[in-house]
């Protein structure tokens, strides 16, 4: 981190909007890579919700950098090799990452956010809310496809709904204000 530029009572936050913002390009490209394995395993569905999270990862680290910036850094991220094993093996790595996110990361950087200006608690507050949400639905498409990973087969994509401004995902289009953000979104990124 450039700290000629960051005051010392923002060092701490920008130091974890940092980590958070190469962390959430990493999992943007890892999940789009997993993506590109379930579409050759022809696990359709599962292409597409991880075609939508990584989308959602993505926001979540442009969100970042925009306050990064604000308080004075610069964002910089280096994008690690992805390594790509079977769908179903993907998608539960893909679940152990939002966990970490959940359980550790983001609740940690709450903690240690020591910045005045509220935006970097906003940005880690919503990626915390839409990592939640991306775990229930890496579990549930996890169950779907059982042991074997032979059932998550599906003809076509399936479309699922992300928030521009926070990067919630859904199955479906939600409410006009979103409850993640309380931004009214009238219009959702479809990802198939």
């Amino acid at each position: 981190m450039s700290s000629c530029y960051v005051s010392a009572k923002n060092e701490v936050t920008v130091s974890n909007l940092l980590a958070a913002f190469e962390r959430e390009l990493n999992v943007h490209a890892r999940y789009m890579a997993f993506a590109a394995r379930a579409e050759s395993e022809c696990k359709f569905e599962a292409a597409s919700l991880l075609r939508a999270i990584g989308r959602s990862e993505k926001i979540h680290a442009d969100n970042h950098a925009r306050v990064i910036r604000q308080l004075g850094g610069e964002p910089k991220a280096t994008i690690h090799l992805v390594d790509v094993n079977t769908t179903g093996e993907n998608l539960t790595a893909a679940l152990e990452e939002e966990d970490y996110e959940i359980e550790s990361m983001y609740p940690r950087f709450l903690e240690e956010n020591r910045s005045l200006d509220n935006s970097a608690g906003r940005t880690f507050t919503w990626a915390l809310e839409a990592e939640k949400t991306h775990a229930r639905l890496l579990t549930e498409i996890i169950k779907q496809m059982g042991p074997g990973e032979g059932s998550a087969r599906t003809v076509a994509a399936r479309e699922f709904y992300v928030r521009p401004v926070c990067g919630y995902v859904s199955r479906t289009p939600e409410p006009e204000r979103c409850w993640v953000c309380d931004h009214f979104c009238k219009t959702f990124e479809v990802i198939q």
